[in-house]
């Protein structure tokens, strides 16, 4: 089945123009990225991070693969999807306790195979410690660990891949930030002369910087590419949103047809729209903007 799944994947993903008079006004050329059109089970950066981590857990041998993520987790639903295409059995650790009926993100995953189980809030804080990785072990048996959101070396080195899919002409690249991994990735890939901007999505985003040269120094040995974080358009925190928040996904969808995850990519768009009315790129630039459908399929209540 993985044969089938490759033979799937829209790669590379479309690149869209964004025709918007608030663009055109500051001289500067927007594009988006739409990497969530990649696969409908495995969308976006998700496909990008499992690839490596796919090929590593089956070179050394390992029959199940395992994650954490919230009740909502897109990363949780992907892993359960690559898990049937693939040939792995997978075990997802959702954070907080059990509530049934399962919602439809959990009833998903166990539709493509995927073992639940829970983690209380507290344990789940410390849920890369060796106690608790010894304890799911001693549970589950053998199994490869994929980390929250699939943020890890070979995730990086998946996204590292994307801007080989951009044209020359793109001078910025904005990114919405939960774990860090797509932007180290990304920041890795591009050319010396390109600057990719993180938006961090949960309040105090700051402290990613250095989860991200983490990353990056696993891989490269030290920090790598031009890039910086814009830490002031969480609104509120993770999968927080307010009216103003709201207005402006209603307004692009008005404008551009696509509707916006508001725990993601809403908030990079505004990011990329207030730096724009700020003057902060010179006429001429062209930014793209990366459509990942990475957040949590949530409730509307958030």
């Amino acid at each position: 089945m993985e044969d089938g799944l490759i033979a799937e994947l829209r790669l590379p993903s479309p690149v869209v123009e964004i025709d918007d008079d608030r663009l055109r006004a500051a001289g500067v050329r927007g594009l988006l990225k739409r990497d969530e059109l990649i696969h409908p089970d495995v969308p976006g950066n998700k496909w990008r991070k499992l690839k490596y981590n796919i090929a590593t857990a089956r070179e050394l041998g390992f029959e199940t693969l395992l994650t954490f993520g919230g009740a909502y987790s897109n990363h949780i639903r992907a892993t359960a999807a690559v898990g049937l295409y693939c040939g792995f059995n997978t075990i997802g650790v959702i954070r907080g306790e059990e509530h049934l009926p399962l919602n439809s993100s959990l009833r998903y995953a166990v539709s493509r195979g995927m073992r639940i189980t829970y983690l209380a809030r507290s344990a789940y804080r410390a849920k890369t410690s060796d106690a608790v990785v010894e304890a799911l072990h001693q549970e589950f048996g053998n199994f490869y660990l994929i980390p929250e959101g699939g943020s890890n070396a070979d995730a990086v080195r998946g996204c590292a891949e994307l801007p080989t899919e951009l044209d020359e002409s793109v001078d910025v690249v904005f990114c919405a930030v939960g774990t860090g991994g797509t932007l180290a990735g990304v920041a890795a890939g591009v050319r010396p002369d390109q600057l990719v901007i993180g938006v961090p999505v949960l309040k105090g985003g700051v402290f990613l910087e250095d989860e991200i040269v983490g990353l990056q120094e696993q891989v490269y040995g030290a920090r790598a590419g031009s890039w910086r974080l814009e830490c002031d358009y969480h609104f509120g925190g993770y999968a927080k949103r307010t009216p103003e928040l709201d207005e402006f996904i209603d307004d692009f969808e008005a404008r551009h047809g696509l509707r916006l995850d508001w725990v993601y990519e809403a908030k990079m768009m505004y990011a990329l729209f207030d730096q724009v009315a700020r003057d902060a790129f010179p006429r001429g630039t062209t930014i793209v903007a990366l459509i990942s459908g990475s957040g949590e399929v949530r409730r509307s209540d958030g």
